[in-house]
């Protein structure tokens, strides 16, 4: 049993973070795009909420291609968003308020317009030539060449190196006149990735992060840090693999050095939360991860249980066991071993309300279970800006509604290779898009839900006028309210961080129940993820003869859990003494 000795106490395990997706938080100079000034103005609201670190998205200078996350000066603040003296500002109005700031970091690829690849582009013999992954392709006759230039750029006679595919779509390699090579770009073709191979190419990048800790803040998200470790070679990918490649550069040969070695430069030297962003782990290496010295890691499991048969631009039913199986594997192998980062939604998936429960009827009651569960868990929580008041993905008409190139590039390439219009992918679209998490936070019902007097770079989704921040804080009975007194139940009660996790029922369709315990204390949590009225028997192996309600989405919920029939996504915890 697990004693608060044994807990290992640590800011970053009792907090919860709030991601700012700037672009899309607020406006404050008209041009109808969030900036730093934006967030600064609401940092008030941050904290009646109760969180305890923003993680800030990308605010570096850009050329803007991924929507910052292609970064061409990683110590200048785009002008998008405001200036250094307006990042300042908000660092210390936040830390006047013990709210920390955590740092969305890309290094494992920089924009195309970076010093470092102008310099690596200009001339073979240049010193920074090998910081970044050329290849000179590979020699065909003209009578072998691929027809498509989409599937295989460059020259007729060269085709790329390997069949490597870009996360975007198409070919993970690009051919560069200037130089005449290909260069590899696991993301957009603007975003280069970096060879870490190189040991120049790490320490600029340890500098850099020293930089930005000597600047006060509290840590860094690491964007897709498990993608730096390239093999030598680049052998053909696996065409098994929903994304070709993956299986050579996700978790590569020198990864965990790499990994190790960053500790040892930089994040050893400070009191600083890590959580590193890593598709295509199990818990077993996200403990190694964790040994290398990252707090905490970022998985994708569970954000793959509604893909279909062809992969992430496909669909398909999920299964409420499925779920409990993947959250409760997690929960259970990475007890003792490692922490969890804990979410459900982020500005790279939909709306957790539309995807993991109903934003039709029961959608406040269904957001409140989820900010239950998500905040029930063990584990750092991450709150996605707009959940906490129910936000829903959006609808967007056209493709030319769409801003994420991520959804462009595939929805085009699925048109072209169907011969269907839009409209054939348009349910599609409004349930995969990224940009349903990045449409703009409605903070009440005026013109574009508030935020912004011009015109917002993507469009406000259309139910604003009935969910926005100034209705939900005026009502007591609000999914924003229901967040806060969570929050303020995780922050007094150590069970919710520290406590053992013990899956029950795993079996039931309907009902998600589980218990935390630390030391004497048990807490039960029953999470009814129906929209039909389903009972609970509580089960044997849990006594209920001192139980008391905590928490519950439903005003009439029963103060012990014995003989409960819970209401549509009701969603309740109980101390059981």
């Amino acid at each position: 049993m697990t004693t608060q000795t044994e807990t290992d106490r640590t800011w970053w395990k009792e907090a919860v973070v709030y991601q700012i997706y700037p672009r899309s938080f607020l406006d404050t100079t008209g041009d109808g795009v969030g900036d730093l000034q934006g967030v600064a103005e609401r940092v008030d609201y941050l904290d009646e909420l109760g969180v305890d670190v923003v993680w800030l998205c990308p605010v570096y200078e850009s050329p803007q291609a991924d929507m910052g996350y292609d970064v061409s000066d990683y110590r200048a603040i785009d002008s998008l968003f405001g200036t250094m003296a307006d990042w300042e500002d908000l660092r210390d109005t936040l830390h006047d308020r013990d709210i920390r700031l955590v740092m969305d970091q890309v290094v494992n690829h920089t924009s195309d317009e970076h010093d470092w690849f102008q310099a690596s582009r200009s001339s073979a013999d240049d010193s920074k030539r090998d910081w970044y992954h050329w290849h000179p392709g590979q020699a065909v006759s003209e009578a072998e060449s691929p027809t498509d230039g989409t599937d295989s750029p460059g020259p007729p006679d060269r085709v790329p190196p390997n069949n490597w595919e870009s996360f975007m779509g198409g070919s993970a390699w690009e051919w560069d006149d200037r130089t005449e090579a290909y260069y590899l770009h696991t993301y957009h073709t603007k975003q280069p990735d970096l060879n870490w191979a190189n040991p120049d190419v790490r320490e600029a990048i340890y500098e850099m992060l020293r930089w930005w800790l000597e600047k006060g803040i509290d840590g860094f998200r690491l964007d897709v840090v498990n993608h730096l470790s390239k093999p030598e070679g680049y052998p053909d990918g696996s065409t098994d693999y929903d994304w070709v490649g993956t299986d050579q550069f996700l978790n590569g040969p020198r990864i965990h050095e790499y990994c190790r070695e960053l500790s040892a430069e930089v994040l050893s030297e400070y009191d600083a939360m890590t959580i590193g962003e890593m598709p295509g782990i199990d818990p077993d290496q996200a403990a190694s991860y964790s040994a290398d010295g990252l707090d905490m890691t970022f998985q994708f499991e569970h954000m793959s249980l509604d893909y279909g048969a062809d992969g992430r631009w496909d669909r398909s039913e999920w299964a409420l066991t499925d779920l409990k199986a993947v959250v409760s594997k997690w929960q259970r192998e990475l007890q003792g071993e490692a922490w969890n980062a804990l979410y459900l939604g982020n500005h790279d998936q939909a709306r957790i309300v539309s995807r993991f429960g109903d934003d039709g009827e029961y959608r406040e009651e269904s957001a409140k279970l989820l900010a239950t569960f998500l905040l029930t868990l063990r584990g750092t929580p991450h709150v996605y800006q707009g959940d906490e008041i129910g936000m829903t993905n959006a609808d967007f008409a056209s493709l030319a509604e769409t801003r994420d190139p991520d959804t462009i590039n595939h929805v085009s390439a699925l048109m072209a290779e169907r011969d269907e219009p839009y409209e054939a992918f348009r349910e599609l679209v409004n349930a995969r898009s990224r940009d349903n998490a990045r449409t703009p936070v409605q903070w009440d019902d005026s013109d574009h839900a508030g935020f912004t007097d011009g015109d917002p770079w993507i469009g406000v989704t259309d139910n604003y006028t009935e969910i926005n921040v100034d209705s939900a804080r005026r009502d007591p009975g609000s999914v924003w309210a229901h967040y806060r007194e969570l929050l303020e139940l995780r922050a007094d009660t150590d069970a919710l961080v520290y406590g053992e996790y013990e899956l029950l029922l795993p079996d039931d369709p309907n009902l998600y129940v589980y218990r935390r315990t630390l030391g004497e204390k048990r807490l039960l949590v029953v999470l009814n993820w129906s929209s039909e009225r389903v009972p609970f028997t509580v089960p044997d192996v849990v006594s209920v003869d001192d139980a008391s309600l905590l928490i519950s989405n439903y005003g009439e919920t029963p103060p012990t859990p014995a003989d409960l029939t819970l209401s549509p996504y009701e969603a309740c915890v109980y101390d059981l003494g």
